[in-house]
């Protein structure tokens, strides 16, 4: 299995803490938000690593890593910036959301998934954003399920009756790798950049949350892996300072 790290942003909400490097290469608890992820990966084997670059590019470096470039890292989304990594979807893939630290557990939840497609979903997520101002849960891409299976997923959904909250990190086999580039392809015939697509947002502008629910709204299966905490996104000043406390008490999520 190989990884696909969504990694061309700059993170500005982190203020100065990315004013010389990615956001992903920010210090959390003494190392990088990428090392912890490269730690959790390789502790099941994935050292095939395809980085996504953009902001600062050539100072995110990672022995053995093959590079994709997203040269409009600017002005489109995650999604857009994920599918300048197509090439390495064949076959199968982890993709990862690059400023997100979780345990080795949640990748073991996602690569024991049931189907074509898995989303990591924290059902405790709700604790993470006691006290977390700067980031309201309006913003959490939650998710809410029937059985095994997600029907519906993003910001859009709201908490009541969220099963959890996506947390960024996904398996995805060669079919259901398949699936989302044929749907990508589909979507990228059918609107041109600016077009709205989902919730008021031009397509360039488009989740990797926004896909998943188009390929739902198409009739094909995501399903999920719950896990309870082991993760935290570092998106503002103030997760940043939350994670490092957390790291003090919660060794689950440094799996050094």
């Amino acid at each position: 299995m190989k990884a696909i790290i969504i990694a061309a942003g700059r993170g500005s909400r982190l203020e100065h803490h990315t004013d010389e490097r990615p956001k992903c290469m920010v210090d959390v608890g003494g190392r990088s938000i990428l090392d912890h992820q490269l730690d959790a990966l390789g502790h099941h084997g994935i050292e095939e690593l395809h980085i996504i670059r953009g902001y600062l590019a050539d100072r995110l470096v990672v022995d053995g890593a093959t590079y994709h470039a997203n040269p409009d890292w600017e002005d489109n989304n995650i999604l857009h910036s994920l599918f300048c990594a197509e090439s390495a979807m064949e076959g199968g893939f982890v993709s990862t959301y690059s400023d997100i630290v979780y345990s080795a557990e949640a990748v073991e939840a996602v690569l024991k998934g049931p189907g074509d497609i898995t989303l990591v979903v924290d059902r405790l997520w709700h604790l993470a954003y006691q006290g977390r101002t700067d980031h309201p849960v309006e913003q959490a891409e939650l998710v809410r399920v029937e059985g095994d299976r997600v029907v519906a997923v993003g910001k859009q959904v709201g908490p009541e009756g969220a099963a959890g909250e996506f947390i960024g990190l996904a398996a995805h086999t060669a079919r259901g790798a398949e699936l989302m580039r044929q749907t990508f392809a589909d979507l990228c015939a059918q609107y041109d950049g600016d077009d709205t697509f989902r919730q008021g947002r031009p397509f360039r502008k488009a989740y990797l949350a926004d896909l998943y629910e188009e390929m739902i709204d198409r009739g094909i299966d995501i399903h999920w892996a719950p896990i309870d905490g082991g993760w935290r996104e570092i998106d503002t000043v103030q997760d940043l300072q939350a994670v490092n406390d957390a790291l003090q008490t919660d060794p689950a999520l440094d799996p050094a």
